[in-house]
């Protein structure tokens, strides 16, 4: 637990932090900067919460879309609705605020934050265009994710600043051999075991391979300065190879690969990121990198980046909080920020979305994650020739978790 007082001595000046706790009838919310604090009681509780994310949620699910022509309407009049009631009350204190630390409860930890509407919007939209025009909350803050109010402070005042050798270190593009597929995610009947351990050659043989990860890591590279020996690619992509390789060594590490929900899966029963499978699976190398096996890891990180789906979801326990599976598994192995997704992410998007926001933040100190993942989505949504990239689907699934300011730790 922590202090109101040492809340604000850690924000920016031009930082502020939202911080919500649901209860059945209503909702309480903490607006905390660094020369004021208010809480305010918001009319809606738990379930009704949970009813209006749903409907915003079946505006971004990608499942089932084999064309332009099957991407679902945003309903914007709920986006409007909901900014109204768990936002609006915040704004008469966020003046002069940019980046914004939300610490969601319930039903608003399965949406990101930047789909709200700020303003009342006129009927459907006939084209895309349309929804270039839309005053989208991201427009007006970068926004941080935050699994507790304490995370704060522990990121803050105990977190190093990374003293890591290598800039970037990139894992993905395992070699699989299911019916190629453009998104990240599954869902499946059993791949495992009576001991335990997936099965490896269903793990093969069902899932799509990823070939397109391997350029959006490279580009990654790039832009951080890593090298060829940096990148875990196709066979050098496997569990037991990311279990003694020294991570630490890296700044910024990335995943591009699936994400499988637990829940998905029968027999899995926390989220897993998918490798290379060996030829027999054991105990040490399955092919699945499962969130308690993540915790183990060590790491140095100052960003970990999750280019899979699903990776802010879940971990299919009852009430299970959306931030409990990988994201939190990455912050015990020694994180100090993530970019997660929320839904299954279209690969070419995926790419410009990271690479974008990397860009920003490497060519300007002062320029923080959130920030720079803001800028990423806007540029995005304004794509010349793929005007689709301005529905949120395309542009809003990621989201930063942790540290997303320029703040400086001793």
């Amino acid at each position: 637990p922590t202090t109101l007082s040492k809340i604000q001595e850690l924000l920016g000046t031009r930082e502020a932090l939202l911080a919500y706790t649901d209860a059945d009838k209503q909702t309480f919310l903490w607006v905390v900067r660094k020369d004021d604090a208010r809480m305010i009681k918001l009319d809606i509780g738990r379930k009704e919460l949970g009813k209006v994310v749903k409907a915003l949620r079946a505006g971004l699910d990608p499942t089932g879309i084999a064309s332009f022509s099957d991407l679902p309407s945003f309903d914007m009049t709920k986006a409007y609705q909901l900014y109204n009631q768990i936002f609006a009350s915040a704004e008469p204190l966020l003046d002069g605020i940019q980046h914004l630390f939300v610490v969601p409860d319930g039903p608003l930890q399965s949406i990101p934050f930047g789909v709200l509407v700020t303003r009342e919007t006129q009927g459907d939209f006939t084209d895309f265009s349309g929804y270039l025009q839309v005053p989208w909350l991201v427009k007006k803050y970068a926004l941080t994710t935050l699994p507790s109010v304490s995370s704060l402070r522990a990121l803050r005042s105990f977190a190093k600043s990374a003293r890591a050798d290598r800039p970037f270190g990139g894992i993905g593009d395992p070699l699989l051999q299911g019916h190629p597929g453009e998104r990240r995610g599954v869902k499946l009947a059993s791949l495992f075991t009576s001991r335990g351990i997936a099965d490896v050659n269903a793990v093969r043989s069902m899932l799509a391979p990823l070939p397109e990860t391997a350029e959006e890591l490279e580009a990654m590279a790039r832009i951080l300065g890593g090298g060829k020996a940096d990148l875990f690619l196709r066979k050098r992509a496997t569990e037991s190879r990311i279990k003694t390789e020294a991570l630490n060594k890296y700044r910024v590490l990335a995943f591009a690969t699936h994400g499988l929900v637990a829940g998905e899966l029968e027999g899995l029963v926390e989220p897993a990121l998918v490798l290379t499978p060996p030829s027999v699976g054991t105990e040490q190398d399955d092919g699945l990198l499962t969130a308690s096996e993540v915790a183990t890891l060590k790491l140095n990180a100052d960003m970990v980046v999750l280019s899979a789906c699903n990776t802010a979801s879940a971990d299919g326990s009852p009430e299970a909080e959306a931030l409990s599976g990988l994201a939190k598994a990455f912050f015990y192995a020694g994180s100090r920020s993530l970019l997660v997704s929320h839904w299954p992410v279209g690969s070419d998007a995926a790419v410009n979305l990271t690479t974008t926001m990397l860009k920003e933040v490497a060519n300007d100190n002062s320029v923080g994650r959130a920030e720079g993942l803001r800028r990423s989505m806007l540029a995005l949504m304004k794509t010349p020739d793929k005007p689709h990239y301005a529905h949120p689907m395309f542009w809003a699934p990621f989201v930063v978790v942790g540290e997303g300011g320029t703040y400086k730790v001793n």
